[in-house]
């Protein structure tokens, strides 16, 4: 099940962006931006989902808003536990399913050009490299998925 997150999956959020990303940190040299968010008031803006098991149980989270004709996905992370389960994938359906309900027009993203697992994820689940470049410090591959 996946629903709106409130102010009290907050903990559970933080925890699991740790969780997903620590292995990152020696990589880039620092903490990758989605463990840094301001989860509150990504919250509070209504861009936060949570996924939760059959048993009511914590297993990952989207972050996503829109932009112009598109949503930009900010963030998808699962707890180390489920990775093998579909539960990234499944987040990332509702949000392709939102942007489609929403009449929007694409689903864009990026990611840290060391997140190796990430750049194959996302161009099995049908995204396009759109380009590379440093922001922030960081180097970020782009990726679009066009929903027409």
């Amino acid at each position: 099940m996946i629903r709106q997150a409130t102010a009290q999956d907050e903990v559970q959020i933080r925890e699991c962006a740790e969780k997903a990303y620590e292995r990152y940190v020696q990589l880039i040299g620092r903490k990758p931006a989605p463990m840094v968010a301001d989860f509150a008031t990504q919250i509070a803006d209504g861009y936060v989902f949570v996924a939760m098991d059959d048993q009511g149980r914590f297993q990952g989270f989207i972050i996503f808003h829109a932009e112009e004709r598109h949503i930009l996905l900010e963030n998808v992370a699962v707890l180390p536990r489920a990775i093998g389960r579909g539960v990234g994938k499944e987040l990332v359906n509702f949000c392709e399913n939102t942007t489609r309900e929403r009449g929007l027009d694409a689903v864009k993203l990026y990611t840290n050009v060391k997140m190796t697992e990430n750049l194959s994820m996302y161009s099995k689940l049908g995204y396009a490299e759109v380009g590379r470049r440093t922001e922030d410090g960081f180097n970020r591959v782009y990726f679009e998925k066009v929903l027409t």
